[in-house]
């Protein structure tokens, strides 16, 4: 099958876009790239001027319709789907090229695009189920959850050397940016040995002297590095109390897939994929969170066996080849989705 594959690259680090294509491919398909993002303007231009920014939306569409029109791939599967314009989606879909929408960001400003387009999708896939809700509001229900996933050629258990896990062995250990409410739980852990990683943290280290903390964007190729080398690892989702959230993170696959024991918060995506206490184990409050910590520090056998149900568990049923794999066959069987996608 020929996949058109509508999406973006970071060309400094793998992203879950590197994931789906490489799965794409695994799986014996053929990928044609289209990068959504290659605007020629930068995003501050085009944000403060709307005329141009619509020349320029313009410009990429036809750019992406004449790529369907040459290529004639099977399907177009567009991640994210915020800058397809409806006249470039139906013009797709007069060509006889099914057009498969995966969204996969926290609903936001953006996702009015989203559920203004949303019915000339011929599938639409969701990370989330919030995602899923905001759109059957608006009588959209033929959606279906399709959550982030691993890759085990990139998250894996690997061996360290002795300088490694002297520079990155940590008892507790977060990798991500920087918000609010994840500093709010982090800075009850500080007594701990605890480090965090990620973008946006230098506003705490600067006020504050976190010298555990380290402002960085980091590429698989070290973070995993960094979960491999923890006793626990420690993932609050993204809140910020008005945008509705429930996705299951892509740190949850990765972390697991690395064979780490994760401490998570009760995300409702997270609980509905995963059993707390089998596969990871859930915190309600910070208080909940320090006496798990302490308890599976000093149950080293516990801790290591939840790990390793939880790996399997992701590399059984939570990769990118079983995600893509559920999308292709719906596309080519009409596949009862429901049986497909999360057991």
């Amino acid at each position: 099958m020929r996949v058109l594959f509508i999406s973006n690259r970071n060309r400094r680090f793998e992203n879950t876009n590197t994931y789906r294509e490489k799965a794409i491919l695994d799986l014996g398909h053929e990928s044609i790239f289209f990068d959504h993002n290659e605007f020629i303007l930068p995003g501050r231009i085009r944000d403060r001027l709307p005329l141009l920014q619509r020349w320029d939306l313009k410009r990429l569409n036809k750019l992406l319709l004449n790529t369907a029109r040459k290529m004639r791939p099977d399907v177009c599967l567009s991640v994210g789907g915020f800058y397809n314009l409806p006249e470039t989606i139906t013009n797709i879909k007069i060509l006889g090229i099914p057009m498969v929408l995966w969204t996969t960001d926290a609903p936001d400003k953006h996702f009015t695009h989203i559920i203004e387009t949303a019915h000339l999708y011929d599938h639409i896939f969701c990370a989330g189920t919030e995602a899923i809700e905001l759109l059957a509001e608006h009588r959209m229900l033929n959606t279906k959850w399709l959550p982030f996933a691993c890759d085990p050629f990139y998250h894996r258990p690997i061996r360290l050397d002795f300088d490694q896990k002297n520079r990155l062995a940590r008892d507790v250990v977060f990798v991500g940016s920087y918000y609010p409410n994840r500093w709010a739980i982090l800075k009850e852990l500080v007594n701990l040995n605890i480090g965090i990683w990620g973008p946006g943290w230098s506003r705490v280290i600067n006020n504050e002297n976190r010298s555990f903390i380290k402002d960085v964007h980091l590429n698989h190729t070290e973070w995993v590095k960094i979960y491999n080398a923890a006793k626990i690892i420690v993932i609050i989702h993204y809140q910020d109390g008005q945008i509705p959230c429930y996705q299951a993170s892509p740190k949850i696959f990765e972390s697991m897939a690395c064979k780490s024991f994760v401490l998570t918060d009760e995300q409702k995506d997270v609980l509905r994929i995963f059993r707390s206490g089998k596969h990871l184990v859930s915190f309600q409050s910070i208080e909940d969170l320090k006496n798990k910590i302490h308890y599976f520090l000093d149950h080293e056998e516990e801790r290591e066996n939840i790990a390793k149900i939880g790996y399997d568990e992701v590399i059984q049923n939570h990769t990118y080849r079983h995600r893509i794999q559920v999308i292709l066959n719906f596309i080519e069987a009409g596949s009862d989705i429901n049986k497909m996608v999360i057991k």
